[in-house]
């Protein structure tokens, strides 16, 4: 079965099977990652033959890096929908509280991510981590009218590894009640970022 032409457009068959396989991508990465997720499994797992998976994903890593997209966007989406429903100046609580929860929610996104930018080989865009974090804490202060140097990009580079601390707690111990540390993370932010000096 040759390969489905890029620029076609896909019948609604062929979009139900693409939605399949991305969800079953998803869900494999997550239970034994990016290694053990060999087309073959995927195929198995997808009741489709191999060649099939071929059809609709050239090679293991685009439909890995698609699933990895599909994922990440349901986060932007969920942190979007969050920061949108807040005032400017509490944009920045609204985005930890919502990223957390979205990624302790959701741990199979959290596990695709991860393997995901361990595996694929595609290169990580380090502003890509922090430059939108950076922009909400400079709204939040301009809604507060407040002024002043401050390190926002060093700021946003050290919001998000509490974030990623506080996720990667609760992906090794469900237990973990992440509520208190988001909240310490929030307090840490009002009392240095955006408070008067």
């Amino acid at each position: 079965m040759p390969p489905l032409p890029p620029d076609r457009k896909l019948t609604i068959t062929e979009q139900a099977r693409r939605a399949q396989l991305i969800a079953v991508t998803v869900d494999l990465v997550a239970e034994v990652g990016y290694a053990g997720a060999s087309l073959a499994k995927i195929a198995e797992r997808a009741d489709l033959t191999k060649a099939a998976v071929l059809y609709y994903y050239p090679s293991k890593n685009a439909l890995v890096e698609t699933a990895r997209d599909e994922v990440l966007g349901a986060l932007i989406t969920a942190v979007g929908a969050a920061v949108d429903a807040t005032r400017p100046e509490d944009w920045p609580a609204a985005y930890v509280r919502s990223m957390i929860g979205h990624l302790r929610d959701n741990p199979r996104h959290t596990r695709m991510i991860v393997e995901a930018a361990i595996h694929t080989g595609e290169p990580a865009d380090p502003a890509s981590r922090w430059r939108a974090l950076a922009d909400l804490l400079a709204a939040a202060r301009r809604a507060r009218g407040l002024t002043g140097d401050v390190a926002l990009r060093s700021a946003a580079i050290v919001i998000g590894g509490a974030i990623d601390g506080i996720v990667s707690e609760h992906m090794n111990d469900p237990d973990y009640d992440t509520t208190p540390p988001t909240e310490l993370v929030v307090t840490m932010i009002e009392r240095t970022v955006l408070s008067r000096d």
